[in-house]
């Protein structure tokens, strides 16, 4: 039996209603006039290679996003975006971190270090010097991870941190290369690059 013609459902009727659904089912609800989830955004004040920033950004962006996208210093890397590879390494108030796990409205106020902020191309920092004197690069993607991590190690062994893996403390003078490895465990390079990786480091470390 036909439906009365008021009734009828065309192929095109159904198909668009079909797709209205689809799209709404994907969006989360509308709370107080905001999407459910939508944290919204922060006033944020860093100090960023010694200058004051101050951002607005939306709760969830991670501070490597905060460097890369809106302070435009994309020299930190974005590898495995997961904590990692440690391409993204800077230095929070004087301490690495991976800074794609750290969401930025966490560092109110904070100081952070990143590769832009060690050197320039006529006064390069000890560690960059060194990391070119023993080609300690190739691809060079995860290098400046390993420069940031390189320099938080040689000043953790001067603060009297220990390793975290065996407990040990090696004066900078004597760092040997096993110790090294095991302190830049957290920074890969996917070209292999580690024995000039270390070699660069001890040489600094062995400087006076």
């Amino acid at each position: 039996m036909s439906l009365p013609l008021s009734h009828e459902i065309s192929r095109r009727e159904v198909v668009t209603a079909a797709a209205v659904g689809v799209a709404a089912a994907g969006l989360p609800p509308a709370v107080g006039g905001q999407a459910a989830g939508s944290s919204g955004s922060l006033p944020l004040s860093l100090t960023v290679n010694g200058e004051h920033r101050r951002l607005d950004l939306d709760t969830r962006v991670t501070l490597l996003d905060a460097l890369r996208e809106h302070l435009h210093l994309t020299g930190t890397k974005k590898g495995c975006d997961h904590g990692h590879c440690g391409a993204c390494t800077v230095l929070v108030n004087g301490v690495r971190i991976n800074a794609c796990l750290s969401l930025a409205a966490m560092h109110d106020g904070d100081e952070v270090t990143t590769i832009e902020g060690f050197g320039r191309p006529d006064r390069l920092h000890p560690m960059q010097a060194a990391f070119i004197a023993h080609d300690a690069f190739q691809c060079g993607y995860c290098t400046p991870g390993q420069i940031c991590s390189a320099v938080a190690v040689l000043a953790e062994i001067e603060a009297g941190v220990p390793s975290h893996a065996t407990g040990d403390l090696a004066a900078p003078m004597t760092l040997s290369s096993g110790e090294l490895r095991e302190r830049m465990s957290g920074n890969i390079c996917r070209c292999g690059a580690y024995s000039n990786i270390a070699d660069a480091v001890v040489d600094v470390a062995g400087r006076p």
